[in-house]
Parts: structure tokens; C-alpha cells; sequence
């Protein structure tokens, strides 16, 4: 699956599922993410051997990767995990992060779209996101998606800068999930973004 996609501003962009060739690729878009946006990254992925084990994970069919480039350039890297475990067959899990200079463009919500396609090819009903605390502007993204918040953990998880930070956990249905990104995609200056 690859898929040409057009920006609101005009930019072209390329979605594609992640391959084993894009290690060096995908180190160095995030080595080049602001220190503020990698510290609430689950994993220093800067560090190539980290980004290894991603790879082994993709190869496991646990995790399904995509990214978005532009020009060879990874702009944006998302992931769809589903659980091995028979009582979370049902649930998959969404990563996502953009670049800065793509953000507000519609390429959240483009790869978001292609995540949940895969989502539905492994037959999973809803979807869940883990947020640290500071991550706002994230939930309010996916709020707007039909996200809605389960829970509230208070100091659970350790950002990379060994900061606790809450964990926010959101779940939204598939079908759900769906109608509010047709919503998206099918007015005002998404128009051009479909």
C-alpha cells in the first residue's frame, strides 16, 4: 500500500508502509524532532538499536508501521499494535508523530485514516491511545476524532527526561473513528486533502 496524498497547503506527500531499508531514514527523523516533542516518546529513538527493535517487532507482526516522506524524507511516523493476548484481540493501539513543519496540514488526521484501514484489515474494534499529561494538543486531536477519555493515571509513566507524567488513556470505536474522519476529510479544506 502506498498512497499519494496532497497537504492543504499543496505539499505532496507519500504514505507507505515502513521497510527494513528505512533504519537510517527513520533515526534521523526523529534525531531531528525538537527535545520537547521525543521526551514523551516510550523509547529513545534516536538510539539505532531501539530503532532495530522496532524493525524485529514489524517482522513479528505484532506492529504495523507507516511513514510518511516527502522527497525520501520521513515526515511522520505512525504505528498500529495489536495485542497477542485472546482477551485484547479486539483492541489495537495507534502511535502517530508528525514532524513540526507538517503539523496543522492534515497529515495527522491522512495517516490516522490509512492506520485505522489497517486496523480494520486485522479486524479490530476499537481503538486505544496512551498520552502523557503535557501531550494537549494531541488529545485535543483526537478528541475531535470521537477519542474520549477513559482514565487518568497519575504519575505512571516516566518521560525520557525521567520526568513522571500521568497517562492518559483514550479509546474510540472503529466504526466511530471512521464516520468522524469521512466528517473530516469531506468538508471545508479537506476537500483537497482526499
Amino acid at each position: 500500500m502506498k498512497k499519494q496524498v496532497e497537504l492543504k497547503d499543496g505539499r505532496e506527500i507519500l504514505i507507505r508502509p515502513m521497510m527494513a531499508d528505512d533504519l537510517e531514514g527513520s533515526v534521523a527523523f526523529f534525531t531531528a524532532l525538537p527535545e520537547e516533542d521525543r521526551a514523551y516518546l516510550r523509547r529513545d529513538v534516536t538510539n539505532r538499536d531501539v530503532v532495530r527493535q522496532r524493525f524485529e517487532e514489524m517482522e513479528s507482526g505484532a506492529v504495523q508501521r507507516l511513514v510518511a516522506e516527502v522527497d525520501g524524507e520521513i515526515v511522520a511516523d505512525g504505528a498500529l499494535e495489536i495485542s497477542g493476548e485472546e482477551w485484547k484481540k479486539h483492541l489495537g493501539e495507534i502511535r502517530l508523530i508528525v514532524a513540526r513543519p507538517f503539523r496543522r496540514q492534515g497529515l495527522g488526521v491522512l495517516m490516522t485514516h490509512e492506520l485505522y484501514d489497517l486496523a480494520t484489515a486485522a479486524r479490530v474494534e476499537e481503538i486505544i491511545v496512551k498520552l502523557m499529561g503535557p501531550q494537549e494538543a494531541g488529545r485535543g486531536i483526537l478528541e475531535r476524532l470521537g477519542f474520549e477519555h477513559q482514565t487518568t493515571i497519575p504519575d505512571y509513566v516516566q518521560d525520557l527526561g525521567g520526568g513522571k507524567q500521568d497517562m492518559i488513556l483514550m479509546r474510540c470505536d472503529l466504526e466511530a473513528l471512521w464516520r468522524r474522519m469521512e466528517d473530516f476529510l469531506s468538508t471545508g479544506d479537506w476537500e483537497h486533502a482526499r
